[in-house]
């Protein structure tokens, strides 16, 4: 049975930095895509950052150039650095990934594209 364990999330102050984990059980990671989602109370789930077989990346705007996506195929574990936070990057983080890849994507595939869930792992930047 597939499953995405998360972790790394907290309470940061803005300017500062958390590194979440996405441990994957039951399947090995280097046949997968990997995504990172966020949810904020009463928004939509947005994809921040995701990376496929090859190890491409993609991130938005919103995003890019603070946080970094990485998987190690040989820990089964894809990691999000987050840098230079701010408070509007508080929200519930979700791990996602999908069999297969992804290519001649803009941007990353919609959360619909993803099969698998982390229960996800909460990160606030506050004061």
């Amino acid at each position: 049975q597939l499953q995405l364990v998360e972790s790394g999330g907290g309470l940061v102050q803005p300017g500062g930095s958390l590194r979440l984990s996405c441990v994957v059980s039951g399947f090995t990671l280097e046949r997968m895509s990997v995504a990172w989602f966020r949810q904020a109370p009463g928004q939509e789930r947005e994809g921040v950052s995701c990376i496929n077989i090859d190890g491409n990346t993609l991130y938005p705007d919103s995003v890019k150039g603070r946080f970094t996506i990485v998987r190690d195929n040989a820990k089964n574990t894809v990691y999000l650095q987050m840098n230079s936070l701010k408070p509007e990057d508080t929200g519930v983080y979700y791990c996602a990934s999908f069999t297969g890849s992804w290519y001649y994507h803009l941007q990353c595939p919609a959360a619909d594209r993803f099969d698998y869930w982390g229960q996800g792992t909460q990160v606030t930047v506050s004061p």
